[in-house]
């Protein structure tokens, strides 16, 4: 649930439940939204589920069940995955060492689920493992302004870098806040401000009004920002998917020990490339009334085939209107060989044209982390 509702309400926002727990849709005009988060700066509340874990064997127990490498010093961050025996996402999570304790960032409905698995698989290792959800506020600050706006609130700390590293200071020398630097899911510079449960009005209110100027923004605009970033996400694209199929390559260590799901991780890279891959698609410009492109509004939906040469070669996962493409965008999962860019979308049982893009769709003041990347393209 929002810690700051009242200030949401405020700014005239509407809610909805994501992962759930309850969010901000919008606060009206969400495309003018966000054309100001690209040109300046937003601040949005993000609905995490936060688990700590403390005790000596805390960075060996994690590292033994995430994909990636656990950092071991106070101050850094890592994005790693957990996977089931097939391969398949279970979660993503944000690892950071907070030196004797690590906090692991997870979409909210995760984290508890997370705590009772691990908890009956500690055995004689020396953890200790809550749901913290209730303790901490998130907030994160996108845009090419981001840097001097978390500067100009910001005491006793520069902003941080590189990527998912952190530095602890305060806002006015009274609100503590823990600030990260971001791996750019918006394509824009940004951070994550992390703050006690009982201060995050504060803390949401000095974001919008101190220092240089902000806007809030809501998940609506989230989800068009990152579209148009290349990035994929938890819940439409990542969940229930093989890391390698979705082009996550950086959340995982390929020369660390065993952790669930390797297997399976490892025999896809060995062979070169998985069956499937994550691609971007985008619409004509936005169309006249009865062009035979995607109006303002008409999007396909999750699941809906996409077509080459009339034969069905994959699905949508996500499909958004991105203000500054200027048209219809998304992602889908097809056959990793495909070799056109001429494609069909099924929307309402009419084939679409639409065109296989790359990624980014924008490029924006910094490059997200999660654009899929897949081996053929580092060679």
């Amino acid at each position: 649930m929002t810690l700051v509702a009242d200030i949401h309400e405020a700014h005239g926002a509407t809610f909805e439940t994501r992962g759930g727990v309850e969010v901000v849709s919008n606060y009206g005009r969400p495309e003018r939204t966000h054309r100001a988060v690209r040109n300046g700066v937003g601040v949005i509340e993000h609905g995490y589920g936060v688990v700590v874990v403390e005790g000596e064997d805390r960075i060996e127990y994690v590292d033994n069940a995430v994909t990636n490498t656990v950092p071991a010093e106070d101050g850094e961050g890592v994005y790693a995955l957990l996977l089931d025996p097939d391969g398949r996402i279970e979660t993503e999570l944000y690892i950071y060492n907070a030196g004797e304790r690590l906090l692991l960032f997870t979409p909210r409905d995760r984290a508890e689920p997370l705590v009772e698995e691990w908890r009956s698989k500690t055995f004689l290792q020396r953890v200790r493992i809550r749901d913290a959800s209730d303790e901490f506020g998130v907030f994160g600050v996108h845009g090419p302004q981001s840097t001097e706006k978390v500067a100009s609130i910001l005491s006793g700390a520069g902003a941080p870098e590189p990527e998912l590293s952190f530095v602890r200071g305060s806002i006015g020398g009274e609100l503590g806040v823990t600030v990260v630097a971001s791996d750019n899911p918006t394509g824009e510079e940004g951070y994550d401000l992390i703050c006690r449960a009982q201060d995050a009005e504060d803390v949401f209110e000095a974001l919008l009004l101190y220092g240089n100027p902000a806007i809030p923004l809501g998940y609506q605009t989230w989800d068009s920002l990152t579209a148009e970033a290349g990035t994929p996400l938890f819940e439409t694209e990542l969940r229930g998917n093989v890391p390698n199929v979705v082009g996550l390559r950086h959340a995982i260590d390929f020369d660390k020990g065993c952790f669930v799901g390797q297997e399976v991780v490892s025999k896809v890279e060995n062979r070169g490339q998985p069956s499937r891959r994550l691609v971007g698609f985008r619409a004509d410009e936005r169309p006249e009334a009865g062009t035979g492109s995607l109006p303002e509004g008409v999007l396909p939906e999750t699941g809906a085939d996409v077509l080459a040469d009339g034969d069905s070669v994959g699905t949508v996962t996500r499909a958004v209107d991105a203000p500054v493409v200027g048209s219809t965008i998304g992602f889908a999962l097809v056959g990793y060989d495909l070799d056109t860019d001429e494609l069909a979308v099924v929307v309402d049982g009419e084939q679409v044209p639409v065109t296989r893009a790359t990624l980014p769709f924008v490029e924006g003041s910094a490059r997200s982390a999660r654009i899929p990347a897949y081996l053929e393209s580092e060679e």
